[in-house]
């Protein structure tokens, strides 16, 4: 057997361990108690939890969400790029900005799924493999409403102790700034890489178990 085919062999194998065991990487979390009233036109959610392309992925099967960008929040314009972000010294945080329809799918619910699917809020400054600043949990809060939900569905996770850890997520404000196009859709276009295979397929296919009613 030549090693393209043990590669090819050895990635499978990898994808059908990460995946059946993507359930026990995700946490289950009650629905907010406070939620943003449904509102007509589209909404922006920014949201960062560590590496972007994992973040996207998720909210991009999720319905009512009409579009998901990666790219950058918290820094300056001039800094907004993946060289510069990653030297930790430009304040962004790898982010994802969600643009959906809130008659479908409410603000509280992507936080929901934001909690116990897309990253695990416990982490300071990293998620699984990355480590930094830029990797933080971050919700970049819209207006008023969005900060008021957030903050109130922290408490509440708080006071459940539903992971057994705090949660570090903070609160911020900052523009959001697209990613270059070879991050957009990174898994979609990149569904064999390991680190793909690794460390986000899982979260896929734990929204889809998990949340079914909104997984598309």
């Amino acid at each position: 057997m030549n090693k393209t085919v043990l590669i090819g062999a050895g990635l499978a194998a990898l994808a059908a361990f990460t995946l059946a065991h993507a359930q026990e990487r995700a946490t289950p979390v009650p629905a907010p108690k406070f939620d943003q009233p449904a509102v007509k036109g589209r909404q922006v959610a920014v949201l960062a939890g560590g590496c972007f392309w994992g973040v996207s992925a998720v909210f991009e099967h999720v319905k009512g969400v009409q579009a998901v960008t990666s790219g950058y929040a918290g820094g300056a314009a001039n800094t907004a790029t993946y060289d510069q972000v990653t030297t930790e010294t430009t304040g962004h945080a790898e982010a994802v900005k969600i643009v959906y329809d809130p008659t479908q799918v409410s603000y509280g619910k992507l936080l929901q799924i934001y909690f116990s699917v897309a990253h695990n809020p416990t982490e300071l400054n990293r998620q699984g493999p990355d480590s930094g600043t830029s990797y933080r949990s971050a919700i970049f809060v819209q207006n008023a409403v969005q900060r008021e939900v957030a903050a109130k569905y922290i408490a509440q996770l708080g006071r459940a102790h539903t992971f057994s850890a705090p949660i570090v997520t903070k609160l911020e404000q900052g523009n959001f700034y697209p990613a270059e196009s070879y991050h957009q859709h990174f898994l979609d276009r990149n569904p064999n890489h390991p680190y793909i295979v690794i460390n986000d397929a899982p979260k896929v296919a734990a929204l889809k178990t998990m949340y079914r009613d909104v997984y598309r």
